[in-house]
């Protein structure tokens, strides 16, 4: 196993990102023997990985970490960097090398006091890896401070750090972080290159493999928990199953209530095994008791702690409504794909019923209509419209055609 198994789909990512490891050895290694570096390297101190949602992006740019990281005794006879089990490429890939510090957005954006210790923390020489590693999750969720903290660091970067960022798009990234930024753009991997990695490493049998990759389009990470999670697979079918119930404004209203309060429920599991771990290490760190009072001038942390908790639990709600309304644009995706005629393999062909009644109970142009209204309502949700108001909305649309 190598650090770049996680890949899928991604064999020219890997061949990019395996020869600029190869070139940040040589850097390594003329350096510490106080030789000039070669004229010519493929290593830069700024990557910006690009890519659409589940094609990687993350694991790509922590895949490259780790490989950077790696203290394989191999590398020394010539075998390529990230080995996948040395402490450098495992403590890497976990999120727990010293030298490897990752930044994701909490709520809606990453904000700029988000920021500031990581950028700190990027002029200081690594600790014990090879190289320190600040690698930006939502690179698009960036606000105009927090942004301009980054671009600083990546102007005037320090000898040993490298930047990894992450994002949809270059659009989506400052003109000026990403003109010092060298792009890898990932593409969606194909269904069947989903589905065998999920046979081959997660042991998921074949039918039901093959059935979440369809299903998701080639998205590696919720295929993965819809092959994974039968809790993901009910929410899923239950979702499917919205648009046959939308026959009168009351049930409108009734499955957008249900669609929040299952998002709902999924941020308060998550803040329920995250929350209450984090309030209690933070007060040991800050020297209270078990049970006892905190010392005096730290309710200011603790605030700042409980604020974070509750924009991650907004995130977490949102995140979960889109999942809901990716599989609806799928659904009505298949619709349409049924009415125009189409030879495109249908995605939920464990809906096959419900898609062939709604074909033949509409007409292309209000299935437009219904996809273009779930953007809206995605594009409601950004702009921090209430989600209840929006899914509403959405609905109500959706009943209308």
């Amino acid at each position: 196993m190598t650090v770049w198994d996680d890949l899928v789909g991604q064999e020219r990512v890997s061949e990019v990102l395996t020869a600029a490891a190869r070139d940040a050895d040589a850097l390594v290694t003329a350096a510490a023997a106080d030789r000039p570096p070669p004229e010519t390297s493929k290593m830069t101190h700024a990557w910006l990985f690009t890519g659409p949602p589940g094609a990687g992006r993350n694991q790509a740019a922590r895949a490259f970490a780790a490989a950077l990281q790696c203290v394989s005794p191999d590398r020394a006879l010539g075998g390529a960097p990230g080995c996948g089990f040395c402490d450098g490429c495992h403590t890497a890939l976990v999120g727990t090398h010293a030298d490897v510090n990752s930044v994701a957005a909490v709520g809606a954006e990453i904000l700029v006091k988000d920021m500031r210790d990581t950028v700190r923390k990027s002029y200081t020489a690594p600790a014990t890896g090879r190289w320190q590693i600040i690698l930006v999750e939502d690179a698009e969720r960036l606000n105009e401070k927090s942004a301009n903290a980054v671009l600083k660091a990546v102007e005037e970067p320090a000898p040993r750090t490298v930047w990894l960022l992450c994002a949809p798009s270059v659009e989506d990234v400052l003109p000026t972080i990403r003109s010092r930024c060298r792009h890898l753009n990932l593409t969606t991997p194909s269904v069947q290159a989903v589905a065998d990695m999920l046979v081959r490493r997660e042991g998921i049998e074949p039918e039901v493999a093959a059935s979440a990759a369809r299903a998701t389009q080639g998205h590696v990470d919720r295929a993965r928990r819809l092959a994974t999670d039968p809790a993901a697979r009910a929410r899923r079918a239950a979702v499917l199953k919205l648009p046959l119930r939308l026959d009168e404004i009351g049930a409108c209203l009734k499955a957008a209530q249900e669609l929040v309060d299952a998002a709902a429920e999924d941020a308060k599991q998550l803040a329920e095994e995250t929350d209450g771990k984090e309030t209690e290490e933070l007060k040991a760190a800050l020297g209270a008791a078990e049970g006892g009072r905190l010392p005096r001038g730290t309710a200011g942390v603790m605030k700042d702690l409980e604020d974070m908790q509750k924009r991650r639990r907004t995130r977490t709600q949102r995140d979960s409504l889109d999942v809901a309304l990716t599989d609806l644009t799928g659904f009505y995706r298949d619709v349409l794909a049924l009415q125009l005629g189409s030879r495109v393999a249908i995605a939920n062909g464990d809906a096959e019923e419900a898609l062939e009644r709604l074909a033949r109970a509409g007409s292309p142009e209000g299935t437009l209509r219904r996809i273009e209204a779930i953007a809206a309502c995605r594009d409601a949700l950004d702009r921090n419209v209430a989600p209840l108001l929006a899914v509403e909305a959405m609905t109500m649309a959706l009943r209308a055609g």
